[in-house]
């Protein structure tokens, strides 16, 4: 395979992390990639050995302009994007009630409206070639909430209807999109990347305090690897029958099938009074 033949990755958020271990696989397969963060020299180590298969580009995702110049320099210097990786997110830890609005908004900004944005960049492309895929970070959080995280939770389900609506809309025109959900990995989520309440109300320690304090009390010892989460992506992407989610480690697995368990248990409970709403005879 010559390297104008080889697929061209477009990943956001590589200087921690999944975005990280993603742009070594792929470089690694003798991919090409555009290795995009906020900071250039988190990631310039990252193109050492891979050069001429690797564009290194300045991206803050909640900035428009910077979305737009990032797309159209990839797509001039590689000629296309194959695959996009909306990878950058941060975390925010606090009850509903304790939450900063505009800690919360910052969030909002980068985990949903920064992803929608580079996704929308990138499809005018990929749809006039009629191919492409679009590899969406959610989170076992965007399938199951939990205390201590309901904003983070409140982003990544909004990831996760968006893209189920996005899927609906682009497959006919050839077009894939995958929600990846994982459980804890060892990256930066759950230490530098993730800011707190600074208000705490004790009502909540038993709850979201609790889980807030398990959570970083384990950042850094989680079971899940970030290279094997690449390689497990790339399997998926590449795959003649790709999933539309895919779950990544044990937690998430088992977390996963106890919401469907409890979606379950109260559809079936309650299915004559969900049906009673409907008009009579129809």
């Amino acid at each position: 395979m010559s390297t104008q033949d080889r697929p061209v990755w477009f990943i956001t958020g590589c200087s921690t992390g999944f975005g990280r271990a993603i742009a070594h696989c792929v470089l690694n397969l003798g991919y090409r990639a555009i290795v995009t963060a906020r900071d250039l020299t988190h990631i310039e180590d990252i193109a050492a050995g891979h050069e001429g298969r690797v564009l290194l580009l300045s991206l803050d995702v909640t900035d428009p302009a910077q979305i737009a110049t990032a797309v159209r320099t990839a797509e001039a210097q590689f000629g296309q994007i194959d695959v996009l990786v909306n990878n950058a997110g941060i975390g925010y830890f606090g009850a509903i009630e304790e939450s900063d609005h505009d800690e919360v908004r910052r969030m909002f900004e980068t985990n949903f409206w920064g992803l929608a944005n580079v996704t929308r960049a990138v499809l005018p492309a990929m749809r006039q070639r009629r191919r492409g895929y679009i590899v969406n970070m959610s989170s076992m959080g965007g399938v199951r909430g939990a205390a201590g995280v309901g904003y983070y939770n409140a982003t990544k389900f909004a990831v996760e209807g968006f893209s189920e609506a996005l899927s609906h809309e682009v497959t006919p025109l050839g077009i894939k999109v995958l929600l990846v959900e994982p459980s804890g990995f060892r990256t930066d989520w759950a230490g530098r990347s993730a800011s707190e309440a600074a208000s705490i109300i004790e009502d909540y320690a038993g709850t979201a305090g609790a889980r807030r304090e398990q959570i970083r009390a384990g950042s850094g010892r989680q079971v899940g690897d970030p290279a094997r989460a690449a390689a497990a992506i790339v399997h998926a992407v590449e795959s003649p029958a790709p999933p539309m989610r895919l779950l990544l480690g044990k937690t998430a697995v088992s977390a996963v099938r106890g919401k469907i368990d409890l979606l379950r248990a109260d559809l079936e409970t309650w299915a004559e009074v969900s049906e009673s709403a409907d008009y009579p005879g129809t």
